[in-house]
């Protein structure tokens, strides 16, 4: 029996100190960690801050081991960058961001995390990082993301996170007859190919190379929510720190706010953002405003903000950005009528195909709406489990537009993060179920990524 005179609680961490005992829940006095606290009774989006160390959410350790780096396709890493200044490599010396000298990444470190769901009572989950490994924590090892939405060297079909306004790396559907308009697609990232194809692209760069995985986006989600303490990443930038030294507000709006018919209109869909567009952030978060010529139409200049979450530019919004390691097995009503999750950390697994070397992890809902839930589990699973409820300001604050079949089962993709034209829907948690691995748009893109076998 508990001795509930020795239960402390202090400020927002909830300590459970046992009589005679030096372990703190889940984990060593030893075993730095910290996250948040989620509570699914709470309709405000912002968390509740937990740690064995309240200072580690201003120091943000693990967060700030990621690093900016020119990585070749050999998996090494050419320089690291100066985190505030992106021309520079960190000794000073002048950078190239346009491929010459490797690809531009986020170089993330080894981390390991532990999920408490239902605790410390029913409907609150915590989610914990730490650098240490411990009993019940897992590894989640060091990898790489493209620092821009993936762009591809047209001459050798390879996928690319560079700054490059050549013919050779012309984004989009690769329209040159726009080259020399307003409407250009150089230096754009990439889109309207299907994730077969994106796949083999990256995969042509050589050993260890990947689109986005859902994995990966997952992280970066939970990265973000734990930095700020809140689950909307469209809420105001706020570059003021907190009393306590941690970080407030959000990513801003995003590239989300343009109208779809004038988009149209302008380039079919196509993305108008350059790689890059945000490099006055460096390795930093924070928004940043450009201004689209003629979007509108001759003369009609359009300002849209460019989002960055520690040099990760555009990681909501713009174009829809394609998942990979995560097949969704969408059963119409007379089959079952759930929407199945299954999804794998084993590229060699990856494929449009069926689902195996995958593990099923859950249900996802199956109406249109903003989420309200996460699936969540031991994994900390982003996808929504309830969409009504909720809206651009509650909750998740993210919508989620769920696929259906209309006998049968169909194997659908996820895209994330949403499109130019979606406004308060989109952020980090929007999710798209709706389209099959070969469906190709010319607003679907994804992002280049590194893991070593």
């Amino acid at each position: 029996m508990v001795n509930t005179a020795k239960i402390t609680y202090t400020s927002t961490v909830r300590r459970l100190v046992l009589p005679g005992s030096n372990v703190n829940h889940g984990s060593n006095v030893n075993h730095k960690w910290y996250g948040i606290q989620i509570d699914e009774a709470n309709s405000s989006p912002d968390l509740t801050r937990i740690a064995s160390d309240m200072t580690l959410h201003a120091s943000l350790p693990i967060h700030n081991n990621i690093k900016a780096c020119l990585l070749l396709d050999n998996g090494t890493v050419n320089y690291y960058l100066d985190p505030a200044d992106w021309t520079k490599k960190a000794d000073g010396t002048a950078s190239k961001l346009d491929g010459t000298d490797g690809q531009v990444m986020m170089e993330w470190p080894d981390f390991y995390y532990k999920v408490e769901n239902n605790f410390p009572a029913a409907g609150q989950h915590q989610i914990k990082i730490s650098p240490y490994s411990g009993a019940g924590w897992t590894l989640v090892p060091k990898h790489y993301i493209s620092a821009f939405e993936a762009g591809i060297q047209r001459s050798t079909n390879k996928l690319a996170s560079v700054v490059n306004t050549s013919a050779d790396y012309r984004g989009g559907d690769n329209t040159s007859a726009w080259d020399a308009s307003a409407n250009s697609l150089l230096g754009k990232p990439a889109t309207n190919i299907n994730r077969t194809n994106f796949r083999t692209y990256a995969r042509n760069r050589g050993t260890g190379w990947n689109i986005n995985s859902y994995t990966h986006h997952k992280w970066l989600l939970w990265f973000y929510a734990i930095e700020f303490a809140t689950l909307n990443s469209q809420k105001a930038v706020n570059t003021a720190l907190t009393v306590d030294g941690y970080k407030q507000g959000g990513l801003g709006e995003g590239v989300t706010t343009v109208k779809g018919s004038t988009w149209n209109t302008f380039n079919s869909y196509n993305p108008f953002v350059n790689c890059g567009a945000s490099n006055s952030l460096a390795s930093g978060s924070g928004e940043v405003n450009i201004t689209i010529t003629d979007f509108g139409g001759s003369g009609v200049n359009v300002d849209v903000k460019v989002p960055r979450f520690r040099g990760h530019e555009n990681p909501f919004g713009h174009v829809w950005n394609i998942l990979d390691g995560i097949n969704l097995n969408v059963q119409s009503v007379a089959s079952g009528g759930k929407t199945e999750t299954w999804i794998s950390d084993d590229p060699a697994t990856w494929n449009d195909a069926n689902y195996t070397g995958y593990t099923n992890v859950g249900n996802q809902a199956r109406e249109y709406g903003y989420m309200k839930t996460a699936l969540m589990g031991g994994g900390a699973e982003f996808v929504p489990t309830v969409t009504s409820g909720a809206d651009g300001t509650h909750y998740y604050c993210d919508s989620y537009f769920p696929g259906y079949s209309a006998s049968g089962e169909t194997l659908r993709m996820l895209c994330v993060g949403g499109n130019a034209e979606l406004t308060a829907d989109a952020g980090l948690t929007c999710s798209f179920a709706c389209c099959e691995p070969a469906d190709a748009q010319a607003d679907f893109g994804s992002r280049l990524c590194f893991q070593a076998a």
